[in-house]
């Protein structure tokens, strides 16, 4: 089982959401990004909560709009095929909404799982939506990382804010993390191609923000395979998101660079093995190592 080891020497203090640490010399911090993959479903949803729930992941995430203020106006009146039918895009976002009721349930259901749930907003409104709802955090998604407006409002919530920081230039990202501030602040490396070419990961961001911003600092996952992310927990992330989907072949532009039920819960499986096999870099000789040292060596120190 992995445990919290020692906050490493000029490591940022972790964050606290809810009744878990996240940060360094902690338990990497799984979330399971739902977003919009439920297509409007609550079963879906649920059922995907619980996929999240039985891998071992501490969190699922939703993304939560007021369509009319957080679709663009250009895009309002497009349409769209979808499994209803043809409709325009304003439409379509209206209909993968989730109303209070409903949000609430789902919290509900993913703490009796041991989740933690919130959501992505995406727009003032649904700030105040997720406060009433009861979401214990808030994540800004990368598109949101220039909406000065709405990091304001989540900075005012006095809740834990997780940052993503894709499709942002570190300017942007330097003027985000000053109007949040960086109490409370995870910052999350991310790149926003879906899905994620290994030559756009650029992973040595991590250690850049770590180093820039002293918060801790995770990763988002756009890729599919998980040797990006696990890669990610080796070079320090305290947390990874990835999106998750019963089947990639379902309905929906994050479907298939999400993870299917196996392969979320082989990267949290992955995830602990690698947390245990990174030790504290203090060099010693291993029990395990007793026998083969002597057998093997023919020349004491």
């Amino acid at each position: 089982m992995t445990t919290e080891t020692t906050l490493p020497t000029g490591a940022p203090a972790p964050v606290a959401i809810g009744d878990v640490q996240v940060g360094a010399g902690q338990p990497v911090y799984v979330i399971g990004e739902i977003g919009i993959n439920h297509n409007g479903d609550i079963e879906i949803a649920k059922q995907l909560i619980d996929v999240a729930a039985a891998a071992g992941a501490n969190a699922v995430k939703f993304q939560k709009r007021t369509p009319e203020i957080s679709t663009p106006a250009d895009m309002r009146d497009k349409m769209r095929s979808t499994p209803w039918g043809e409709m325009t895009y304003l439409d379509y976002r209206y209909r993968v909404e989730f109303d209070m009721p409903i949000y609430q349930k789902l919290i509900q259901h993913a703490a009796d799982k041991g989740l933690h749930c919130f959501a992505s907003p995406w727009d003032v409104p649904s700030v105040a939506f997720m406060e009433e709802a009861g979401a214990l955090t808030h994540k800004v998604a990368s598109a949101s990382v220039t909406d000065l407006e709405l990091l304001t409002a989540l900075r005012e919530t006095g809740k834990p804010i997780i940052l993503s920081t894709g499709m942002s230039t570190i300017e942007q990202i330097d003027k985000a993390v000053e109007t949040l501030g960086t109490d409370n602040l995870i910052l999350m490396h991310a790149t926003s191609t879906y899905p994620l070419p290994p030559e756009e990961a650029n992973l040595r961001m991590i250690t850049t923000l770590q180093e820039r911003y002293q918060v801790p600092v995770g990763y988002s996952g756009h890729e599919r395979g998980l040797q990006i992310s696990l890669a990610a927990v080796a070079l320090g992330a305290v947390t990874v998101e990835r999106h998750i989907t019963l089947d990639r072949t379902m309905w929906g532009s994050d479907q298939a660079s999400s993870l299917e039920p196996k392969g979320l819960e082989a990267l949290v499986r992955d995830i602990r093995i690698l947390e245990d096999a990174m030790g504290d870099g203090v060099k010693k000789v291993f029990p395990g190592e007793l026998a083969p040292l002597s057998r093997l060596r023919r020349v004491d120190a």
